[in-house]
């Protein structure tokens, strides 16, 4: 077996709309194909005894047990590597249920799809998933466990911290959305002008000030001190002498710590030896030049939690720890604790699993004892100086026990140093007496406090500290988002993609769009070249600049990783034709159309799909989506279109030569398409289709019926606003058209629009695809020469799998397919093929340049038409002497 692609999907998809998250793993079987589960002599039982929880799988049989009668009774191996990339990610603590094996036009190849947690996790059981099914074929030994780690560390490398996973999650519950913007714990919630951002629990309104005085244990200290707040006697020391020279005036026992360290790294307590505070002065240091030593503040360890400025949670925190019982060895007592069910790698659960690193090496040197020493009975050995949750400390909720003292004064605290998010760490006998009475002290005040304390305690109430950040960044009623139009279909997307922004743009939104031309925030052009795809929708969604987002969608995209975005407030398909078909396997109208609807279906309830109603591939797709209908048509008595109105449906129709919105049955008539320059007077009826979408976006977005009006009048065709799109260019004696036409629905609507145009000789430059099918190329070739008198036929840079005599050979097939008589030229560079018909160019004629470059063609073409005009002031400029 052979695995061919592996794809991460990260929104909705070709496969799943709301299961975001899929793995699809194209695997060729080989000589697989022809031996199912049932035909490998023992395979079922190897299979049961490495993966007895697999009984749960209930498969299409729908029952425990389910899946392994369907290995018994005979499944495809592609379908078996789905079920075990599940399971085996599922055993490394990343739950994933749903999985589908489906077949491709390609014999014996599949294509497996499957759910992850983190994508690199997914990506490594889905290459695992092959190799176990390879080895229980064999008959040969596996180490799953090593598999099982391998996962494991590969998750605690990627995944989210338990603070920045609440956060997230407590914004998933708002409808928030966010992108992680970096491999940490830089998260942006919202998108657009709306966005906020967290990086772990400290968030973009933080002040720097305040993170930098937390930081700084000397300037808390002295800050609190000034402010009556019970801090402990200490000082700062830089070398060995001036620590002994400290621990003489403090006396022992004392609390040593860097001075600008966090999260307990080189703190060291209860110090009770000059040898004992040597080494942990070497340990501070490691973590900052200037060291704090200061009174060890005897009680317990307490961590307050301040959000926005308000008490809301509080813990009592012990560190890692054991207890003898005189029979047990320090290391089987370690192991002991670790089987709590609770406990786990990292933050894969509540409680972390007990490690024995340096701190407890130096414990149990100081303590006089070994791991394999015997603790008697009922000792409680500490085996970490702190009690960090991440080293194995246990905590337990006491927030309802704090004294309404403490709760002043830890706001009040969380004033002083100026921190909306803050960790305050007290040492006392109790948090129910005001710690001015009891004896205790404030320790450190932490910026970027850790939630997993509050958030799933040991003991007691767990708390949702991350509703309160939520609160604080998005107060109820906030919105996070920003209005989001998805556009795809075969043609005409990118045309109405700009034609949206730019009606948008003219009521006053900041708009961010992308086409496959480029990334365009505000009308500037930020990135060029083929932008369709979920990485350049992130990119305006990331901006922080604009409001509103139109986003063209293109399948490649699709396919390749899903929508940029998990839901839209519109979403509109313009047509479906046949384009791209054999690519990715999707081979037929039925597979492109699916892959199309992604976008209408990822529309939210509240939202609008706006469907082509003359297309019943687009029209179909209203059967499977959520959210609201709008129809457009050419064809003012379609009867979808009538039906969905008489129905109190939305639609925009051509009808009498007027673009109109028919709302409910009563026609609003925005204006005549001769009034608008985008359809050349109304020979452009494929520039029609487009408007009407876009008139429809606008309309359900509230423009007024005059500002569209007015901006349908104001967007002109030119290289400038709708590059490679109808590009008209008036030379002397001739007209230049340059389009992006690139497959027979394309060239079938420039044909349309040239029956108009009275023009003699028609020229077309034209090109075949490499990735398109035989007959696809062939066809090109047909329809340019039903179209044009004269063919120059040039070459894609980009031959995407097949050689340039190939190409032009099948291009050639289609063009005597009609013509055998029909002019053809071979220019193969496109400039060239331009500079050379633009020289040659007759009186009257009319060149068509279907471009793949649309840049270079639109640079060429500009270039030509500046040196004639050139030429013609020159001319002007010579005097009249007769």
């Amino acid at each position: 077996m052979k695995i061919l692609e592996i794809r991460a999907m990260r929104g909705p998809n070709y496969w799943s709309i709301r299961r975001t998250k899929l793995i699809v793993m194209r695997l060729d079987l080989g000589a697989m194909e022809d031996k199912p589960s049932n035909k490998v002599r023992g395979f079922p039982e190897r299979l049961e005894k490495m993966f007895p929880s697999m009984y749960k799988h209930r498969c299409s049989v729908g029952k425990p047990g389910g899946f392994f009668q369907r290995v018994r009774e005979g499944t495809w191996m592609g379908h078996i590597a789905e079920h075990i990339a599940l399971e085996i990610q599922t055993t490394a603590g990343m739950f994933c249920g749903f999985g589908r094996t489906r077949e491709t036009s390609e014999n014996g190849v599949y294509n497996v799809v499957f759910s992850y947690v983190e994508e690199r996790v997914g990506r490594y059981a889905a290459k695992a998933s092959v190799a176990i099914t390879v080895a229980l074929v064999a008959d040969e030994f596996y180490d799953l466990e090593k598999d099982i780690r391998a996962m494991r560390e590969i998750r605690e490398e990627e995944r989210f911290g338990p603070s920045t996973g609440s956060i997230i999650d407590a914004a998933k519950t708002r409808d928030i959305p966010f992108i992680r913007l970096n491999r940490h714990s830089l998260v942006q919630l919202g998108y657009g002008v709306n966005q906020k951002r967290i990086r772990a629990t400290i968030s973009g309104q933080t002040s720097s000030i305040a993170v930098e005085l937390a930081g700084d244990k000397e300037d808390t200290k002295d800050l609190l001190a000034a402010a009556s707040i019970p801090v402990p006697n200490g000082r700062i020391v830089y070398n060995e002498d001036e620590m002994y020279s400290a621990i003489k005036k403090i006396k022992f026992p004392v609390v040593i710590k860097p001075v600008n360290g966090n999260h307990g790294k080189g703190a060291t307590i209860n110090v009770k030896s000059d040898k004992e505070a040597l080494v942990a002065f070497h340990a501070a240091q490691k973590y900052s030049r200037r060291v704090i030593v200061e009174t060890f503040i005897t009680g317990f360890d307490y961590r307050l939690l301040v959000i926005d400025y308000k008490f809301v949670a509080a813990a009592l925190r012990t560190p890692a720890h054991i207890k003898g019982d005189g029979k047990t060895t320090i290391k089987d007592l370690i192991d002991k604790v670790n089987e709590d069910p609770r406990r786990g790698y990292g933050h894969e659960n509540v409680l972390t699993e007990i490690t024995i690193d340096q701190m407890s090496k130096n414990i149990l040197k100081n303590e006089k004892l070994k791991m394999d020493s015997v603790l008697e009975k009922d000792r409680v050995l500490l085996l970490k100086t702190t009690a960090n949750l991440s080293t194995g400390g246990t905590s337990t909720d006491v927030t309802e026990l704090v004294h309404p003292y403490n709760i002043f004064m830890a706001e009040r605290i969380s004033r002083i140093i100026g921190l909306d998010i803050c960790g305050i760490d007290v040492m006392a006998p109790n948090v129910t007496e005001p710690l001015s009475e009891s004896g205790g002290a404030v320790l450190e005040v932490n910026a970027a406090p850790g939630f997993r304390m509050h958030l799933a305690p040991t003991e007691g109430l767990g708390r949702n500290v991350a509703e309160h950040v939520i609160d604080m960044l998005f107060p109820p009623g906030t919105n996070a988002r920003i209005p989001i139009v998805g556009v795809s279909g075969t043609n005409g997307k990118t045309t109405t993609v700009r034609l949206i922004a730019h009606i948008m743009k003219s009521v006053g939104k900041k708009v961010g769009y992308t086409t496959t031309d480029g990334i365009y925030i505000q009308n500037r052009m930020l990135q060029t070249g083929d932008c369709s795809g979920p990485a350049s929708a992130k990119f305006v969604l990331k901006d922080p600049t604009v409001d509103f987002v139109v986003l063209e969608c293109a399948r490649g995209g699709l396919l390749r990783a899903g929508l940029g975005f998990e839901k839209a407030d519109i979403g509109i398909v313009t047509n479906i034709t046949a384009d791209h078909l054999g690519l990715k396997d999707i081979d037929t109208l039925e597979q492109l159309a699916k892959v199309k609807s992604i976008v209408v279906e990822a529309v939210s309830r509240e939202g609008y799909s706006i469907l082509n109603a003359d297309d019943d591939h687009v029209f179909n797709m209203g059967r499977n989506v959520r959210s609201k209908i709008a129809l457009f048509s050419m064809e003012e008595d379609n009867p979808h279109v009538k039906e969905h109105c008489d129905n109190g449906g939305l639609a925009a129709i051509y009808e009498n030569g007027y673009i109109t919105i028919n709302k409910g049955g009563w026609k609003i008539r925005v204006d005549k398409v001769t009034n608008m320059p985008l359809t050349f007077s109304g020979k452009a009826v494929f520039m029609i289709q487009n408007i009407l979408p876009a008139a429809l976006t606008a309309f359900i977005r509230n423009v007024k019926i005059e500002d569209l009006r007015l901006a349908l009048q104001t967007f002109i065709p030119s290289p400038a606003q709708t590059p490679g799109r109808m590009n008209m260019f008036e030379f002397q004696n001739f007209t230049v058209m340059l389009d992006y036409a690139h497959n027979p629905a394309g060239l079938r609507a420039i044909g349309k629009f040239l029956e108009k145009i009275d023009a003699s000789p028609k020229i077309g430059i034209i090109a075949g695809t490499g990735d398109r099918r035989d007959e696809d190329i062939r066809e090109m070739g047909y329809l340019s020469s039903e179209l044009f008198d004269q063919i120059i036929i040039r070459q894609d840079r980009l031959l995407r799998g097949r050689t340039a005599d190939e190409i032009i050979s099948l291009l050639i097939e289609g063009i005597k397919a009609h013509d055998k008589r029909k002019p053809i030229k071979i220019i193969t560079n496109e400039a060239d093929a331009i500079e050379k018909a633009i020289k040659r160019a007759k009186k009257g004629s009319m060149l068509v340049i279907l471009s793949e470059a649309v840049p270079v063609g639109i640079e060429t073409v500009l270039r030509l038409k500046e040196a004639e005009d050139k030429v013609k002031v020159s001319k002007a400029d010579i005097p009249n002497i007769s």
